[in-house]
Parts: structure tokens; C-alpha cells; sequence
């Protein structure tokens, strides 16, 4: 299937419910164009750079999508126009997020990234390291910075048992956290291989590359 018939595909199965991040990292402007025609308006990218060298030349209406592991040094490049930051895990780069958000005059959305998978290559934080963050004096002092939700990744496996079990977890602390925080109301997990146990287990939010572009 070509991407604009993959995009429409998705966009018909996830209906208004579930927002659909097209991971276009790695892929040319021309793919994210295809997509761009039949519909799509939301990006993701893992790296600032090439994020930001598309941002340049591709239409202004995309809402691009930081969906990688964040240095805080590079959180200037895309502080002017990055709709959302998925992988924040201290507040350190909360801190720095704020910073830049103030400096181009604009609030900038992220999500705190919980650590639900076995690996060890994850990143990402806990259920406790979260809430202590979103209760500090510090984060309650930030203008320009907005945590809306939370992101995790389950490990890389085909026990989709495991998956649900990771993504469950993730669910429970999305609930707890929305409880007693105001505006937590992203839950993005769920990738091309485990995005419908994902959406069963709440995600409304998920983020498609190989499914949608091809592989890598």
C-alpha cells in the first residue's frame, strides 16, 4: 500500500479518539508531503537538527512532534516552533524547556516519559519521580512549559501479554496522575507492532512510522 492509502487506512481505524503521530524520522520531505495530501498534519521526529531542517522548507500548518531522547542543549533549535516534546524525564530539562519557551514567547507542551519496559535501554522515569516533579515548587513556577500528559514504550518483544501488562501500568499512573494534576490528558503509547493493545488499554495517542512509510 502507498502512505497516502496507509495514512487514510489509520485515520479511518482511529477515528477522533486516538491521535495519530506519523513518525517520519529518517524518510524524505517528499514522504511526508504524500502524507501531508491525504490528510496528515501531525510529525514526529527524533533528532532536533533534522526536525528543524524540515520545519524550514515544509508547510507551516504541520505540527511537529519531538518524539526522541532530548539533550538539553539542543532544546533552543526547536523551541520556536515544536507543538509537543514527548520524552521528558527530569526536571532539569523541564527547566530548560521553560527557559526557551519563554525566550520565543510561547508555552511549549510535553509529556513526562514513565519507564514501563524491562529494558534496560529505555528511557524514561518512575510513577514516584513523576508526581514529585509535577508537586514541586519549581515545575508549579514554570509559565511557558506544560506538561499535558504521559509517554511510554514497552519492550521490544512478541509476548503481547508482556506489552499489555507494561501498558496497563502506564494506564494506572495516567489515571492517578490526572487525578490529582490539572490538564494531563495525553496518554501516548503504541507503536506500528502493538498500537491496538495500546489503544485497548487507553492510549490516545499513537506513533506509526514503519506502518505508514515503510521500514527504515
Amino acid at each position: 500500500m502507498s502512505i497516502t492509502e496507509n495514512i487514510k487506512k489509520y485515520r479511518e481505524e482511529l477515528g477522533d479518539q486516538v491521535t495519530l503521530v506519523a513518525i517520519s524520522k529518517t524518510k524524505p520531505e517528499s514522504d511526508i508531503i504524500e502524507a501531508y495530501n491525504a490528510g496528515q498534519r501531525i510529525f514526529g521526529e527524533n533528532k532536533i537538527q533534522e526536525m528543524t531542517d524540515k520545519w524550514e522548507s515544509l508547510p507551516k500548518d504541520i505540527q511537529w512532534h519531538m518524539v526522541g531522547h532530548v539533550q538539553r542543549n539542543k532544546v533552543k533549535y526547536m523551541a520556536p516552533f515544536v507543538k509537543l516534546i514527548h520524552a521528558v524525564d527530569s526536571l532539569k530539562l523541564l527547566k530548560e524547556i521553560n527557559k526557551e519557551g519563554k525566550k520565543n514567547e510561547r508555552v511549549i507542551d510535553c509529556l513526562i516519559q514513565i519507564k514501563i519496559a524491562e529494558e534496560e535501554s529505555k528511557f524514561g522515569i518512575s510513577a514516584d519521580e513523576a508526581r514529585e516533579i509535577l508537586k514541586s515548587d519549581a515545575y508549579s513556577g514554570f509559565q511557558h512549559v506544560k506538561v499535558t500528559g504521559l509517554m511510554g514504550m514497552a519492550t521490544f518483544t512478541d509476548d503481547m501479554e508482556q506489552v499489555k501488562k507494561e501498558f496497563l501500568k502506564l494506564k494506572g499512573v495516567f489515571d492517578d496522575l490526572k487525578k490529582d494534576f490539572e490538564g494531563i490528558e495525553i496518554l501516548s503509547m503504541g507503536m506500528s507492532g502493538d498500537y491496538k493493545v495500546a489503544i485497548e488499554c487507553g492510549s490516545n495517542m499513537v506513533r506509526i512510522g514503519s506502518s505508514i512509510f515503510g521500514e527504515r
